[in-house]
């Protein structure tokens, strides 16, 4: 909620029923991305919650529409940027290593093995669900694992259509230095963007095209193919944890049916993701500041400890 007090106004209209903040709605929908429900279950949960009611600041549970109509108005790309930067706040203005790259995920609630059995049952039929899917395109902070940058497409197609995209949303008051990427963004014009427009040093190994014993006629990609950074480049698997992550704790499956819903939905993956990992770093720091407390009477009552139990079990003896 702080986050989203710092960047949502609190109403989204004057004259609005003032039942429930913005930065409360967006707490909701944060919190149905972590149970891994739909609208109608969060509210279940609520309402069978009353401390987590209580911590929100809730007098009463929204109704599922509600949370609904708030996703539409709040995860629009324009608030996207802003609500990103506030995740990313502690991060430094200059990013010196990141990584780019997109993922797939299923739009719909059937399992990975009614999937595989379908297809051992029914090789003759043409199963045609998975044409057109949701996909996001993400930069990563390749030492935090934070996203610094999201941009929700469809796929299948080539990663080379949403580069100029996903870096436009980049928050402005932050640059990176590097950029690493794989191979499926191999092209002379995005080197030749990201490098003389943008100031960006890319890396990308040149494989795309055919092989072949020449080096490319291209000077950026006759770059890579003679000086490639190997040293950054290993650290572009840095994104493919982030994906683990999201897909592991997070969930694979989007549950919206429309492309517009689907895309709020892909967004407030990627934020859930960041607001996780801040929080876990703040439980870290919490735990070893109330270690530093305890550590000096733990040091204290351990030789106190050792010799009681040792009187003890002479005197058993």
């Amino acid at each position: 909620m702080l986050v989203a007090s710092r960047t949502l106004p609190l109403y989204a209209h004057q004259f609005s029923p003032k039942k429930f903040t913005q930065p409360q709605l967006f707490a909701c929908l944060v919190l149905k991305i972590i149970f891994k429900t739909d609208y109608r279950g969060i509210s279940c949960f609520l309402a069978d919650m009353p401390n987590l009611r209580r911590i929100l600041g809730l007098k009463s549970v929204p109704h599922f529409t509600t949370l609904h109509k708030a996703s539409q108005r709040l995860l629009k790309q324009s608030n996207i940027t802003s609500l990103l930067s506030g995740t990313i706040a502690t991060l430094t203005k200059s990013i010196p290593l990141a990584a780019l790259d997109s993922t797939g995920f299923q739009s719909g609630h059937i399992s990975p093995y009614y999937y595989s059995i379908r297809e051992k049952a029914a090789k003759n039929l043409s199963w045609n669900h998975f044409r057109r899917w949701p996909k996001i395109a993400v930069i990563v902070d390749v030492v935090t694992h934070l996203i610094i940058a999201c941009f929700p497409t469809r796929g299948p197609g080539r990663d080379t259509k949403h580069f100029k995209e996903t870096l436009a949303q980049l928050p402005p008051e932050f640059t990176i230095k590097h950029l690493v990427a794989d191979a499926g963004y191999d092209s002379e014009a995005i080197h030749a963007y990201a490098r003389e427009k943008l100031g960006i040093i890319t890396t990308i190994p040149p494989t795309a095209a055919p092989k072949s014993k020449l080096l490319p006629h291209k000077p950026y990609r006759r770059l890579m193919a003679v000086e490639f950074d190997r040293k950054s480049y290993r650290q572009r698997w840095q994104v493919e944890t982030v994906f683990s992550m999201i897909k592991r704790n997070l969930g694979y499956t989007i549950r919206a049916k429309k492309e517009q819903a689907q895309n709020a939905e892909i967004v407030l993956l990627a934020l859930t993701h960041n607001l996780k990992i801040i929080l876990f770093i703040k439980e870290l720091f919490y735990r070893a500041r109330c270690w530093t407390l305890i550590y000096p009477y733990f040091l204290i009552s351990l030789p106190l400890y050792i010799f009681v139990s040792l009187c003890l079990s002479g005197y058993n003896h």
